[in-house]
């Protein structure tokens, strides 16, 4: 084994902890603060697009500090891990010191602030790791970090579920363990950080006026805005819609483990016959499968649990693919790719700012009350099932369209 593969699996440990504080935070967080403190979800919606208004200016800044940072990057990155590691412990383990709103705001803005900026380093040397490795280095490389985080993903979707059957604060639990894989990331990574031989800073402009860079950004937004529109809503969905209180934990496992699974025959396939047509093979069957989630009704948590499966592996095309196909085309344009990566964190994240803003408060006007004992109108019901389901098809039919039209030739 080379010296630029045998260090692999410390990207799959790094890759965890990213995704564990990333869409696992979007699915427990706004629940636990409607259940634990009464707060509604209409505020919560709109605390939820604040951050992600701050992401408009934050992210593409965070992009130039780590630049700046570049030669300091370990320490950087250590300083982030902790930061992280504090704000998710504030998050969950601390009884809100503020009122809980804004204690909820306060925590989750350092939580994102230290993903944001981790993510960027994390993302940016990986394409000079990709970049150093023989063959098509940045799909194998992709193969390592997505699956990892994928893991990690899983790991953190059930955590806290998992977690109520042994404790009595099962999310503080979650927070000890999210420390604990904080440092294990941190250590494990401490010696990949290095900028010797990288380029220097090219800046946004060359990203943004480079045509295809700007429409594998756009891509990125649309297709990620299915999976953002569904984690919002899944904990809810399997609650009220299937009537299945308790199965939120197995069926999020069953969905990302599905993920994890079928990311390294994906990355494998688009070796073979290239990443766009496994891309949009994926995403075809991923409305194939996901459109059947609008026949659903109370007790069909089977059906809805091979749907898990078959939708949760076309995911794995996904998180594998697009940032494996970006970061190559960075390492032609913009080397140093920490900016354009600082873009690709912004939009990713946008995603989920939509989700938040526009469906909660549209399902709390329809009246819908969360909670097992909740009796929702039929209305509101079918409200729910149509966001969660309907709207993600119609996101990932215009991201085929964008991907289709898009010549990848040139990455």
């Amino acid at each position: 084994m080379t010296q630029n593969t045998e260090r692999l699996p410390a990207y799959s440990l790094f890759a965890a902890l990213l995704a564990a504080a990333g869409l696992p935070i979007y699915i427990h967080a706004p629940k636990f603060y409607v259940d634990e403190y009464g707060v509604s979800l209409a505020a919560l919606g709109a605390v939820l697009f604040g951050l992600r208004l701050l992401d408009v200016v934050q992210d593409p800044l965070l992009g130039k500090l780590s630049e700046r940072l570049r030669d300091h990057r370990s320490t950087a990155v250590a300083v982030g891990c902790a930061v992280i590691a504090v704000a998710m412990f504030g998050l969950f383990a601390i009884p809100p010191l503020l009122p809980p709103l804004i204690w909820f705001g306060l925590t989750l803005t350092l939580v994102f602030s230290a993903f944001s900026f981790l993510t960027i380093n994390f993302y940016a040397q990986g394409v000079m790791k990709g970049t150093q490795m023989s063959g098509q280095g940045h799909l194998r490389l992709a193969r390592w970090r997505e699956s990892g985080a994928l893991l990690g993903v899983c790991a953190a979707a059930v955590a806290p579920v998992a977690l109520a059957a042994l404790f009595s604060a099962p999310f503080a639990g979650f927070a000890f363990g999210f420390c604990i894989l904080a440092v294990a990331a941190a250590v494990a990574m401490r010696s990949e950080w290095s900028t010797v031989g990288l380029a220097p800073a090219s800046g946004f402009g060359v990203v943004l006026k480079d045509p295809l860079a700007r429409r594998l950004l756009l891509i990125a937004l649309i297709n990620a805005a299915p999976v953002a529109v569904s984690s919002t809503l899944f904990l809810f969905f399997v609650e009220s819609r299937l009537a299945m209180p308790g199965f939120e934990g197995p069926l999020l496992l069953l969905f990302f483990l599905s993920a994890a699974v079928a990311a390294p025959f994906w990355s494998k396939l688009a070796e073979r016959i290239g990443p766009k047509d496994v891309l949009i093979l994926a995403m075809i069957l991923a409305i194939c499968a996901f459109g059947l989630t609008l026949t659903l009704g109370p007790g069909d948590w089977v059906l809805f649990a091979i749907i898990c499966v078959a939708s949760g592996a076309t995911l794995g095309a996904d998180l594998t693919l697009l940032p494996a196909i970006f970061a190559n085309r960075m390492a032609r344009i913009s080397p140093s790719a920490a900016e354009g990566f600082g873009l690709w964190s912004f939009v990713s994240k946008l995603t989920l700012a939509f989700a938040a803003v526009s469906l909660l408060p549209l399902l709390e006007r329809a009246g819908f009350e969360s909670g097992a004992a909740a009796n929702n109108s039929a209305e509101a019901l079918g409200l729910l099932a149509f966001l969660y389901a309907a709207v993600p098809c119609g996101l990932k039919l215009i991201a085929i369209a964008l991907l289709a039209m898009t010549n990848l030739r040139e990455v």
